[in-house]
């Protein structure tokens, strides 16, 4: 068994006060016991406008973000899931929302570009969102070996599109890692059965970072970061503010649920 950390944050557009906050977070988690600690979505800046993160993009492979996370990994001896990092994009007038995962000497193990954008406008509210006016789309997905089990990343607005982890599936996935930035309002009313659903019906571990307060911008993100087992059990829940939870990853008790319970197996489309 290995103890997994997922990190909830409120933050702010200020990426130096950001990266302190995670610094301590990632810190807290690892002398508790983590091995691998996993940030939300958009950790070191939620700007006062969706642009902002355009101004400070980095180029793949150097700038103040990524070098934290590469730094931070090595500190601590963790493994991290890196939220998502602004990188630039093909298009110089959007980002790759890149989330990046880096193994416990520094080393960049993998890389995941967020594919489903957020282009809403929520029912019964006056919020309206529109990712792909600052954020390029994603093409491919990401399963790794870790020494934890395998790792498969998705982000936010990923969540709600079932298929995408039944191809994640196929590629072995063991261990779902999901950063995001969910608003106040989705989050009550899908957030916790989007993500126990994803756990039953891919029959595997849950790690959900999520943003969770008040944000300057005026956005308000819901938390309830959790970890959740592949009977889609809850193992551990922040509500509110900055945090993290923590639980064990037990890839036995994982084979023994899907081979006592083998819908996988049974599954006649899309798993195969």
């Amino acid at each position: 068994m290995s103890k997994c950390a997922a990190i909830q944050m409120a933050s702010s557009p200020n990426i130096g006060a950001n990266l302190l906050e995670a610094d301590k977070l990632i810190g807290e988690a690892a002398k508790a016991g983590a091995r691998l600690v996993a940030l939300p979505e958009n950790f070191a800046l939620m700007g006062e406008s969706e642009f902002d993160k355009i101004k400070v993009k980095e180029a793949d492979g150097s700038g103040q973000i990524q070098d934290f996370l590469a730094r931070t990994a090595l500190k601590y001896g963790v493994w991290i899931v890196g939220g998502t990092v602004p990188l630039e994009a093909e298009d110089e007038n959007k980002i790759r929302a890149a989330c990046l995962i880096y193994d416990d000497s520094g080393e960049r193990v993998g890389r995941y570009d967020k594919v489903h954008l957020f282009d809403v406008s929520v029912p019964d509210s006056d919020e309206e969102y529109r990712e792909s006016d600052t954020i390029e789309a994603g093409t491919g997905n990401l399963v790794i070996d870790t020494p934890f089990g395998k790792l498969g990343i998705a982000v936010c607005y990923d969540l709600r599109f079932p298929e995408f982890f039944r191809s994640l599936i196929m590629q072995g996935m063991q261990i779902l890692v999901i950063p995001s930035a969910f608003t106040a309002q989705t989050g009550a009313a899908h957030w916790e059965v989007l993500l126990r659903a994803r756990a039953v019906e891919n029959l595997c571990y849950v790690i959900a970072p999520n943003q969770g307060g008040f944000h300057l911008n005026g956005r308000k993100t819901y938390g309830h970061s959790m970890i959740i087992d592949p009977w889609g059990v809850i193992l551990d829940c922040y509500k509110t503010g900055g945090g993290f939870v923590m639980a064990d990853i037990d890839l036995e008790r994982l084979d023994k649920v899907r081979a006592g319970f083998p819908v996988l197996e049974h599954c006649r489309y899309f798993c195969r």
